[in-house]
């Protein structure tokens, strides 16, 4: 083939390549290479055919050759890039892009390439949860392409993670900066102006991106998380509601809504039940068709495999109540697997994995997968320890991957799932009769406490009775404001007019919704000066609050649960109202197993009166505060391994009802 011809054999080429023709390209750029082995030319065009029909081994090879026939060449590195990018291999197209720029600086497409590499590569490791690796790559990205909205707000998801909240802010606000049309950058920088405290900015911010895009289903949901951190449950029932019409299939956001429901005085167990069985109808019901049968071996007395899923294997309120169990476990008698859905692991992360078997990250995986997952791992009970809190997966449990399942920890409830065979809980907060006709499981009673308490700070000590240095009684609440609603602020005013002198201190962030709640408070004759309000904060600084507390105040309906096992650790007892509610009894069942019974109250005036006489009678206070540690480390609410025999005990005796059963769910309710 003369000169001339192979000139004419590759403009054909590139003709049929332009065309959308690369089988017809391909074959005359062969043609050309086999006169001519070394050109270029045809080389990149036919990098260009291989990569356009899918054949990408062969078309990184092309262009690995192309590379080194020609190393001074930047577009035959770019070239090289984009092939390896496409074909996976993240870690060569990073180096080939650099490698370009190296060689010609102002190369703008390089650029552009490299950063979208970096995203991607970004992308691979947030779904590893490699969080910090994953921020490192998506600020490599904007370093080249600082106009790069999506790893601009890939960077903020990733601060957020890594609650460098400060960042996040800045992230967002540069997204809002560059674009400031973007509803779900205001959504997302409420989220993390939120998580910082300031309620007030993130609500602002949920509004503006609803004003934005008023279909953003997320925006209603998250401006109703925070009215309902501000105590605001009426509004935030409603944007729940609202964001529930948007996107009705969304399971997540029914449970937020559901969960809500516990904190509101106007819904009781039977309303409650009604909406899990929505719940239920709506997004389980339909993947019963999925539901294979288990063929697990029905020895009754055998080594069982139990499965947990959680999203809170790590510093979290409900860890700190499962990490006693985990740690006690027989594993002798149970193969323990755990089942974690969050990125971010961190020291009692690692506490976890220790005590278990086997552990197993479903974060990414979709429902269906991860119950394959646990029907491979051949679980027998698989629990889960969230109900409707958030990042919760009951919707694996709807798959049934597991031949016995049951609900337990994350507050005592129901799931309203069919699917769920048991729930846990104890004789105080479920006596038999009470609400059983408003669980879908049946209610496996442990004989003492839902609960198991470790303060994980033991060295934060208790400090003398602060009334009787500060001549007056301090009362305390220390849960979250969503359960303090208006009949409480009243309750707790009669309680301050029935004590002269005394004071109310009161967790609460910064913001305008201090005032509905001192507006309350002096409507019921209390003045301002009267109370303190303080903001959440770490740990330990939290555990030190109570060294000014002398008597811990109850919330209703839905009770302090680990907040007020924080409150007798520090040895300040707690006046509890017993609700008709299970989230409404902790404080009966906790109280209960202290032997301080005589805090308990029936009615809103036994509440008042026990509560005065307690701050009335300081030599009690005082011995209370110098005992109630050691009564609590020497209680049933602190006695790990036998927890651990209670809880393996009901495991064993659900396991031992399936095989008995034949494979029939048990009787709900009983």
């Amino acid at each position: 083939m003369r000169d001339d011809a192979v000139l004419q054999t590759l403009q054909a080429a590139l003709a049929q390549y332009r065309a959308g023709n690369p089988l017809a390209a391909e074959e005359l750029c062969r043609q050309v290479l086999s006169i001519e082995p070394d050109n270029v030319d045809a080389l990149n065009v036919l990098g260009g055919c291989l990569y356009q029909i899918g054949n990408l081994d062969k078309a990184v090879e092309i262009y690995q050759t192309i590379a080194a026939l020609q190393p001074e060449l930047p577009e035959a590195h770019n070239n090289l890039g984009g092939c390896l990018q496409r074909n996976g291999r993240l870690a060569d197209a990073i180096a080939a892009f650099k490698t370009a720029i190296k060689l010609k600086p102002d190369f703008p497409v390089a650029k552009s390439n490299l950063a979208a590499a970096y995203f991607e590569w970004g992308n691979a490791l947030s779904a590893k949860g490699q969080t910090a690796e994953a921020l490192e790559a998506f600020q490599q990205a904007v370093a080249l392409k600082p106009d790069f909205i999506e790893a601009l707000d890939k960077i903020g998801q990733c601060l957020q993670s890594l609650e460098k909240f400060d960042g996040a802010v800045a992230a967002y606000q540069t997204i809002i900066r560059l674009k400031p049309d973007t509803p779900g950058a205001f959504n997302n920088l409420g989220i993390a102006l939120k998580s910082k405290g300031q309620l007030d900015e993130a609500i602002a911010c949920f509004r503006q991106a609803i004003g934005l895009d008023p279909d953003l289903a997320e925006a209603h949901n998250n401006l109703g998380a925070a009215l309902k951190e501000a105590g605001r449950l009426d509004e935030a029932i409603a944007l729940y509601r609202q964001a529930m019409r948007l996107k009705p299939d969304d399971a997540k956001l029914h449970s937020t809504l559901v969960f809500t429901l516990h904190y509101h005085p106007g819904h009781d167990a039977k309303m409650i039940h009604e909406e899990l069985r929505r719940w239920n109808q709506q997004h389980a019901e339909p993947l019963k068709k999925f539901i294979r049968p288990h063929t697990n071996d029905r020895n009754p007395d055998r080594r069982l495999r139990l499965g947990y899923v959680s999203p809170d294997f790590r510093d979290h309120v409900v860890g700190h109540n499962l990490l006693p169990l985990l740690r006690e476990h027989d594993h002798g008698q149970l193969e323990v697997f755990c089942y974690a859905n969050f990125l971010r692991a961190d020291a009692l992360t690692e506490e976890f994995r220790r005590y278990a078997d086997a552990w197993r990250s479903i974060v990414g995986l979709s429902d269906l997968q991860a119950a394959d997952l646990i029907r491979q791992d051949g679980i027998d009970i698989l629990v889960d320890l969230a109900l409707h809190t958030a990042m919760n997966r009951l919707g694996v449990f709807a798959y049934k991957p597991a031949p016995v399942q049951a609900t337990f920890a994350g507050y005592p409830g129901s799931t309203g799932l069919e699917t769920i065979d048991y729930r846990v809980t104890d004789p105080y907060l479920d006596p038999p009769g009470l609400n059983d006709q408003f669980y879908s499981e049946m209610s496996i009673r442990l004989p003492d406490s839902f609960w198991c308490y470790d303060p994980l700070l033991r060295e934060v000590a208790v400090n003398p009775l602060p009334a009787q240095s500060d001549g007056h009684v301090t009362f305390g609440c220390l849960n979250n404001l969503c359960k303090v609603n208006e009949p409480v602020l009243r309750l707790w005013a009669s309680v301050l007019k029935a004590v002269d002198r005394s004071r109310l201190m009161m967790l609460c962030s910064e913001g305008s919704h201090h005032q509905p709640l001192l507006d309350v408070l002096e409507r019921e004759g209390i003045h301002r000066d009267r109370i303190e309000l303080t903001a959440s904060r770490p740990r330990q600084k939290y555990l030190e609050l109570y060294h000014g507390i002398d008597v811990g105040l109850d919330t209703f309906p839905y009770n302090g649960h680990t907040t007020s096992l924080d409150s007798y650790w520090m040895g300040v007892p707690v006046v509890t109202l017993v609700g008709q509610t299970v989230v409404g009894r902790a404080g009966l069942s906790q109280l209960t197993n202290l032997g301080l019974t005589d805090l308990i109250a029936q009615t809103p005036e036994q509440y008042v009166q026990i509560a005065a006489d307690l701050a009335g009678n300081l030599r009690r206070l005082a011995e209370l505060r110098r005992t109630l540690r050691g009564r609590m480390a020497a209680s049933l609410l602190m006695n790990a391994p036998r927890f651990a025999r209670n809880i393996e005990a009901a495991y064993r005796q659900m396991w031992r009802n399936w095989c008995a059963a034949g494979g029939k769910r048990p009787r709900r309710g009983t």
